[in-house]
């Protein structure tokens, strides 16, 4: 009996022991996190000279209906969807065709507002981060990827061009995190106003260009296919 009680004691030290290891190493790893990632917003003058040097949008990319059909006594559209360049709206950086039931189709963007403390002229300054595409009777969060969560985004490709590439990914999915806790950068003048989805009726023959208003907000402003 006395051997078992002694036998339960070391089986109970190991795993307190074991438990407070992790617990540690956890912390340790939030601990690293954090310094770093507030190193990097705090500290970096070429992260934020970079984010001072965004200019002004007032476009962003375009959507337009390829086919719409009838299955089985629902109607799905073929849409493409174009995000452009910065510097030219002519320039196409990412191109993709979805399959979407319905004609009234969303479209899901983040959009990250830099303040005062990232930015060396006093102008705020913001990313347009496209999330996904979706039907009116499909749920946001099943909708469709355009740019994948955590990576760098195709229309900031040469942003930071001028940082190490693990700085690059750090600040990245930091920012796309925003989109599950828009609050997390907030100490570092950095907020996101998630849920920003712009949404129309589509058809064929007809262009949707994604706009910035004077406010930052998205909207679709339509015109003619002149190639239809």
């Amino acid at each position: 009996m006395v051997e078992k009680l002694k036998i339960r004691r070391v089986v109970f030290y190991i795993m307190a022991l074991a438990c407070l290891a992790a617990i540690a190493y956890i912390g340790h790893g939030w601990f690293y996190w954090a310094a770093t990632i507030r190193e990097l917003l705090t500290e970096n003058k070429q992260l934020k000279q970079a984010i001072t040097n965004l200019t002004l949008e007032d476009q962003i990319g375009y959507a337009k209906v390829i086919s719409q059909e009838n299955r089985d006594g629902k109607l799905f559209t073929n849409v493409r969807f174009v995000e452009t360049a910065r510097d030219d709206k002519l320039k196409k950086v990412l191109e993709k065709n979805y399959i979407v039931e319905g004609d009234i189709v969303h479209f899901d963007a983040l959009i990250v507002k830099f303040g005062d403390k990232m930015v060396m002229d006093g102008k705020e300054k913001a990313l347009y981060l496209w999330r996904r595409v979706y039907g009116e009777n499909t749920a946001p969060e099943n909708g469709l990827t355009i740019e994948e969560p955590g990576r760098e985004p195709q229309r900031y490709k040469d942003l930071l061009n001028l940082l190490p590439e693990n700085q690059r990914n750090l600040f990245w999915t930091n920012i796309w995190e925003l989109a599950n806790n828009p609050d997390q950068l907030k100490g570092y003048g950095i907020k996101a106003v998630y849920g920003n989805v712009v949404y129309s009726k589509l058809r064929k023959g007809l262009i949707y260009v994604f706009k910035i208003s004077p406010t930052g907000q998205l909207y679709p402003e339509t015109v003619p296919d002149m190639y239809e």
